[in-house]
C-alpha cells in the first residue's frame, strides 16, 4: 500500500482537478487544481456539497462546472468509487476548447454536406441544360443528312457530326469527373453476374473494333461479383474504349476469372504499350500516351482519370502492366458475389405475343418539354417515315390519347417540366394502350439513380446527347422486342 504522503502528493500534482466526496455528496478532499479550475481554495470546498462545483449530480448527461464567480463551463468527469470506503473520486477536466472544436467540426460537416447537395443540384441541372442544345444539334444533323443529296453538303454535315460527337464525349467526361469529385456519386453495392455485363460490352464495342481491323474477344467463367454494376460498367467502357484507341492491329480481350473469394477482371490489348515511366501518369486528367505534335488528337485523356476515381470510390485494386510494342493489361480485383446472382442472370425476360408495326411505319408519341429538342426529334422521325405526334407534357400526352389517337411507341424525355417524368408517361400510356406498348426513355441525367429505374423487354433507355442513328436504332430494336 502506498504511504499516505506519497498518495497525497500524487493527488496534488495531478493535471486535473480531483475531488473526493462521501455518499451524501459532501466533499472531503480537493486538490490544488480545483483552484485553477473553479477559483476556490481547497479549504473553501471541503465540507461543501459537490453541487457547489457542478450543476447537477455526478453522472449527468452533459455536466457543467460552476466557478466561484458564477460562470459555467463544460466539463468532462471521470468517477471512480473507492472500494469499501463509501467515498467517490471525481476527476474533472475543462473541455471548453474541445466543445468549441467539436461545434466547429459539426458546423463544417454540415456546411460541406450543404455544399455537396448544392453541387449535386448544380450538376444535375448543368448536365440537363448543357446536353439539350447538343441533343438538338445531333438530331438536326441526322435529319439533314437524310434530306440532302449534294456531296458538298453531305461532307460538311459529316464533319459537323464528328464535331458534335467530340463535344458530347468531352462534356460527358467532364460531368462524370465533376460528379465523382463532388461526392454526389454513392455506390450501390449488390451481387450480380458479370456474364451479362460482358455481353453488353461486346455488343457495344465489337463493331468499333471490327471497323479498325481488330478482334474483340470476351472470355469469362460463370462469375458473380459484389460491387456497383453501373460504376463497374463505366470502368469497363472506359478501359475498352482506351484499349481499342491505342491498338493498331491484333486484338483486345475482356477476361474474367475466379481467384478464390475474389474475381479478376482484365482488359488486355496488343497495342502500342506504355513506357514504364508514364504508367504513374496515365490516370491524370488530359494525359495521353504517344501524343506526337503532328498526330491528330483522339480523345481528351479523361477516360482513365474517371477509372481512377471510380476504382477509389469502390475501394478496388487496379493493376497496370505494359510493354512497349506488345500491349497493356488493366486488371481489376473485385470481391466475389453470391452464387444466387448467377441464377438470376439466366432468367429470361417475359415475352408477349403482340403484333407490332415494322420500324419506320410505327405511330410515335413524342413527349419532350424542350421545344428545340422536340422539333428536331420530330423532323428526324418524320424523315424516317414515322407518324409523329409531338407534345410537351404528360397532360398533352393524355389529351392526345383520350382524343382517340393510337400509338405504337412512346419516345419521352425522362425529366419533364413541373416534376413530371417520362416513366409516369409510359405507365399512364400503357394503362390506356396496353402493357406491351414500346417505349424509349431519353435522359440527360447520368446519375446512378437512372440505373435503378425499372426496365422491361419493351423499354430502352439512352443518355443525351443521343446521336440520330443511335436513336433510330433504338426505335427499331424496341419495335421488334418480344417477337420470336
Amino acid at each position: 500500500m502506498l504511504p499516505p504522503d506519497l498518495l497525497q502528493n500524487a493527488l496534488e500534482t495531478a493535471a486535473d482537478a480531483i475531488v473526493i466526496s462521501d455518499t451524501a455528496g459532501t466533499i472531503v478532499f480537493a486538490n490544488r487544481q480545483v483552484t485553477a479550475l473553479f477559483g476556490y481554495r481547497p479549504a473553501e470546498v471541503v465540507g461543501s456539497s459537490i453541487e457547489l462545483l457542478l450543476r447537477g449530480r455526478l453522472g449527468s448527461a452533459e455536466p457543467r462546472g460552476r466557478r466561484k464567480d458564477g460562470s459555467e463551463f463544460p466539463v468532462e468527469i471521470s468517477v471512480s468509487p473507492i472500494a469499501s470506503s463509501g467515498l467517490t473520486t471525481a476527476t474533472i477536466r475543462d473541455v471548453t476548447v474541445h466543445k468549441v472544436i467539436e461545434t466547429a467540426l459539426i458546423a463544417a460537416r454540415e456546411e460541406a454536406e450543404r455544399a455537396n447537395r448544392a453541387k449535386s443540384r448544380f450538376l444535375a441541372t448543368a448536365s440537363h441544360d448543357l446536353r439539350q442544345p447538343l441533343q438538338t444539334l445531333a438530331l438536326l444533323n441526322g435529319a439533314l443528312r437524310r434530306a440532302v443529296q449534294d456531296p458538298y453538303v453531305v461532307a460538311a454535315l459529316s464533319h459537323q457530326d464528328r464535331a458534335i460527337q467530340a463535344m458530347s464525349r468531352l462534356l460527358g467526361a467532364l460531368l462524370d469527373i465533376s460528379k465523382l469529385e463532388s461526392g454526389s456519386v454513392k455506390p450501390q453495392l449488390t451481387d450480380f453476374a458479370v456474364g451479362a455485363l460482358f455481353e453488353e460490352m461486346r455488343a457495344e464495342f465489337e463493331s468499333t473494333a471490327v471497323a479498325k481491323g481488330l478482334t474483340l474477344a470476351v472470355e469469362t467463367e460463370p462469375l458473380a461479383v459484389h460491387s456497383d454494376r453501373a460504376l463497374l460498367e463505366q470502368v469497363l467502357r472506359n478501359l475498352l474504349s482506351n484499349a481499342i484507341k491505342y491498338t493498331r492491329e491484333g486484338s483486345v480481350r475482356l477476361r474474367g476469372t475466379s481467384r478464390g473469394s475474389q474475381v479478376y477482371v482484365e482488359v488486355l490489348d496488343s497495342g502500342i504499350g506504355i513506357p514504364a515511366g508514364q504508367i504513374p501518369c496515365i490516370c491524370e486528367e488530359f494525359y495521353q500516351v504517344d501524343r506526337a505534335s503532328d498526330r491528330s488528337r483522339d480523345g481528351y485523356g479523361l477516360g482513365l482519370s474517371i477509372v481512377r476515381r471510380i476504382v477509389k470510390l469502390l475501394n478496388l485494386e487496379l493493376e497496370i502492366r505494359s510493354e512497349i510494342g506488345k500491349g497493356s493489361t488493366f486488371a481489376l480485383t473485385l470481391p466475389a458475389g453470391t452464387p444466387q446472382a448467377l441464377a438470376s442472370e439466366q432468367a429470361p425476360p417475359p415475352r408477349r405475343a403482340r403484333e407490332h408495326p415494322q420500324p419506320g411505319s410505327a405511330r410515335v408519341l413524342l413527349v419532350e418539354d424542350d421545344a428545340a429538342v422536340r422539333d428536331a426529334t420530330r423532323l428526324l422521325l418524320r424523315a424516317e417515315n414515322y407518324a409523329v405526334t409531338a407534345v410537351a407534357s404528360l397532360k398533352e400526352a393524355l389529351a392526345a390519347t383520350d382524343a382517340g389517337a393510337g400509338f405504337d411507341v412512346v419516345v419521352t424525355d425522362y425529366h419533364l417540366a413541373e416534376g413530371e417524368t417520362g416513366l409516369q408517361v409510359v405507365r399512364l400510356m400503357r394503362a390506356r394502350l396496353g402493357e406491351s406498348l414500346r417505349a424509349v426513355l431519353v435522359t440527360g441525367d447520368t446519375s446512378s439513380a437512372m440505373h435503378e429505374l425499372p426496365r422491361d423487354a419493351y423499354m430502352r433507355m439512352v443518355s443525351k446527347p443521343v446521336e440520330a442513328d443511335e436513336l433510330l436504332k433504338l426505335l427499331h430494336e424496341v419495335s421488334a422486342a418480344g417477337h420470336a
